[in-house]
């Protein structure tokens, strides 16, 4: 396995790259705005391709990367269920698996307090903890609706309970250290030496912190990362969730190539009929003689891409359109739409 440890000194950031091996497939964790082009350049360096893109939270002290990496690799972007960024490719929950080819996988851990919709991320022998858990330290819980006893409960009843030889590997450090264990906070760290959740609130609530220099800025900017699709609707690229109700009770319906990973489907259900063909898999689908490709030269109705949310939907079509599948559209909003709109969801077998 590839596992680089990447720091921003501006906003004292880390950014954790994952990798199964050379030339093979890799996911990234945290990544700050401003440290996108040296991503850009080690991925290459080490012949990666970018599938995955995790910010553990909605960060105070920095822009976030997704956007750009995204903007510029393609990857799926990843949050919590409960964040409220308007768009994402997947939002994970507690029981999802974040997977890159190679037997990688990080299992989410919903931990909040430093913010509403703060997640760790456990893979193996090392937990991600963002700003829930940092070394000798805990984050902060004073805005972004924190909650010290919601922080408590995801210290204590989940992050600590993990084997004591777990690395924790946290999203910031203002000191220069880079790694610990849970059994190494459990022993030094200050604030969990507390012998009630009221003692613990009444720390957390008095620790008289200015705000991060950037918290103004990089909120706003990072609740709204969403692939902006305005310019897709404008080319007549778009099928609301309604249209393709309406095209459904004609006898018109389109063929539809759903985008999400196997554990998505299965948990969340298909819309009938859909052709599976993983995200992952599209550029090499939309090229002549791609499965896609194929389809939509003998099919004599259009495709219409979908997935959760419509980013990745909206990513595959523009590739689509860009290999001369002229019949393509995508389905706005995703199933989630289609969903809220009284679509009919099947389960896989």
């Amino acid at each position: 396995m590839i596992f680089r440890q990447l720091f921003d000194p501006v906003s004292c950031t880390y950014t954790y790259l994952l990798g199964s091996r050379r030339g093979g497939e890799a996911l990234i964790i945290d990544p700050v705005l401003d440290r996108v082009d040296r991503y850009i350049q080690l991925i290459r360096e080490l012949e990666l391709e970018l599938v995955k893109a995790i910010d553990t939270h909605v960060h105070a002290d920095h822009v976030s990367g997704l956007g750009a990496l995204r903007d510029r690799t393609h990857c799926v972007t990843v949050m919590g269920a409960e964040s409220g960024v308007d768009v994402v490719s997947m939002r994970v929950a507690e029981g999802d698996r974040v997977e890159i080819e190679g037997g990688i996988g990080l299992d989410p851990l919903y931990t909040p307090g430093h913010t509403s919709e703060s997640y760790s991320f456990l893979m193996g022998d090392r937990v991600f903890t963002g700003d829930t858990l940092l070394i000798r330290g805990t984050g902060r819980t004073d805005f972004q609706n924190g909650d010290p006893r919601a922080q408590y409960a995801s210290l204590f009843g989940k992050l600590l309970k993990l084997p004591d030889d777990t690395l924790v590997y946290p999203a910031h450090d203002y000191k220069g250290d880079t790694v610990s264990t849970i059994g190494e906070e459990k022993r030094w760290n200050p604030r969990l030496h507390v012998s009630s959740i009221d003692e613990y609130v009444e720390i957390m609530s008095n620790l008289k912190l200015d705000n991060p220099k950037m918290m103004d800025v990089a909120v706003p900017a990072n609740l709204k990362l969403g692939l902006a699709q305005d310019a897709i609707d404008a080319k007549g690229w778009s099928l609301t969730a309604e249209d393709l109700l309406r095209l459904e009770e004609r006898g018109d319906a389109p063929i539809l190539v759903d985008l999400r990973e196997k554990g998505e489907r299965e948990r969340r259900g298909i819309l009938p009929g859909s052709v599976h063909a993983p995200y992952g898999d599209t550029a090499e689908n939309v090229r002549p003689g791609g499965l896609l490709h194929e389809l939509a030269r003998s099919a004599r109705r259009p495709i219409v891409f979908y997935c959760a949310f419509g980013e990745r939907s909206a990513m595959a079509l523009e590739m689509a359109r860009a290999a001369g599948i002229e019949r393509s559209m995508h389905l706005k909003g995703g199933v989630e739409a289609w969903r809220a709109a009284g679509g009919r969801i099947e389960t896989t077998s």
